[in-house]
């Protein structure tokens, strides 16, 4: 793989220097950035996927939603549909992108709107909102947020840093002086100050920057996808046999929890955001019914539930027990409240 990676490098240089003058045709305003009367948050990355976006927005749709009238806005990524779209609780992933109907079944007094044009979104939204939260919105220079959040995954943070397709970064490092707010995600929650500020100081944040840290929460209760019933994680065991079944980016935190509990995963693994087929479900089924444990169950992802509860599953997923375990955003070392502080004084510039 590193080897096919170097052979990849060329076309890095290529796609650096693109990026690089794309960037400075909207640092000199060539290509125009639209900013806006309303406050407008963007929650993004320099990294391909897996750095915890969507937690990070669900985080502050919970912070701001009793203040202000927000929506959500992203691209929609992996949806077959085009324009501009209100995510509703009961579409269909392939329709809106699975992220965004994991927000809409989730927070029903919020609004979720989808567009790959985000300027043109931005304004349909601010006929009836007045916070506008954009998801994976770090590229999207068209618009001009007036709060940047740049997310970086605490087990990539130190590592090399090329460009696509050598490696996995979508623009150099140093664009990182756009951001507001850096935040290193996934940390252990007993990250030591010592390691805090190694990490700092090979960020190097901007005076202008405020650096935090966060770590997964992973919820006590698992929630079964085709019913309101729960289950305390605490009662697997050793010897409960999981089959994972996973279509995200990265899941070694996820696989490194449910060890906590049982060694015995069968891990169903397929790419981020991965269409699940019949084929897929059959053998999840199949699989599962073979197993000999007394005790088996399986687990999935909120983001990968809402890719299951679809009509075409229902006779094949309809008897098995499938939970999803949902997390949540902490923050190291009392972080938290500064952080809070930090987004509710921007937003409330606005009102």
């Amino acid at each position: 793989m590193k080897i096919f990676r170097l052979l990849l490098f060329p076309f890095s240089l290529l796609y650096g220097i693109i990026i690089f003058f794309r960037n400075k045709l909207y640092d000199w305003n060539i290509f125009k950035s639209t900013s806006f009367d309303i406050p407008i948050i963007s929650v993004g990355n320099l990294e391909v996927g897996g750095s915890g976006k969507t937690p990070m927005v669900e985080y502050l749709i919970l912070l701001l939603k009793n203040d202000f009238n927000l929506s959500t806005l992203s691209r929609g990524y992996g949806r077959k549909t085009k324009g501009f779209r209100w995510v509703k609780p009961d579409d269909d992933a392939l329709e809106t992108g699975d992220e965004p109907l994991q927000i809409a079944k989730k927070y029903k007094d919020i609004n979720v709107a989808v567009c790959e044009d985000r300027v043109f979104g931005i304004n349909k939204i601010k006929q009836t909102n007045d916070l506008i939260l954009m998801d994976d919105a770090f590229q999207h220079r068209a618009v001009k947020p007036g709060l940047s959040i740049l997310l970086f995954d605490y087990h990539q943070i130190q590592k090399p840093k090329l460009l696509l397709p050598a490696g996995d970064y979508r623009e150099d490092f140093c664009e990182r002086k756009r951001a507001n707010i850096i935040v290193v995600t996934k940390c252990p929650p007993n990250l030591s100050s010592a390691k805090r500020q190694k990490i700092k100081a090979h960020i190097k944040p901007f005076e202008h920057q405020e650096l935090f840290f966060s770590f997964i929460k992973y919820d006590e209760q698992l929630q079964k996808i085709s019913s309101f019933d729960k289950l305390n994680i605490a009662q697997i065991t050793a010897e409960t046999t999981v089959i994972l079944l996973t279509g995200i980016a990265k899941t070694e935190p996820l696989i490194t929890e449910i060890k906590k509990y049982t060694p015995k995963i069968i891990h169903h693994a397929y790419a981020d955001h991965h269409v699940f087929t019949q084929k897929n479900m059959l053998k999840l089924a199949t699989d599962f019914n073979e197993l000999k444990s007394v005790k088996k169950i399986i687990i999935t992802t909120e983001k990968d539930a809402v890719r299951l509860n679809t009509t075409q599953f229902d006779n094949i997923l309809k008897d098995l027990p499938i939970y999803k375990l949902p997390i949540t955003v902490g923050f190291i070392n009392n972080q938290q409240e500064e952080f809070n502080k930090s987004i509710k004084n921007y937003a409330k510039q606005y009102i």
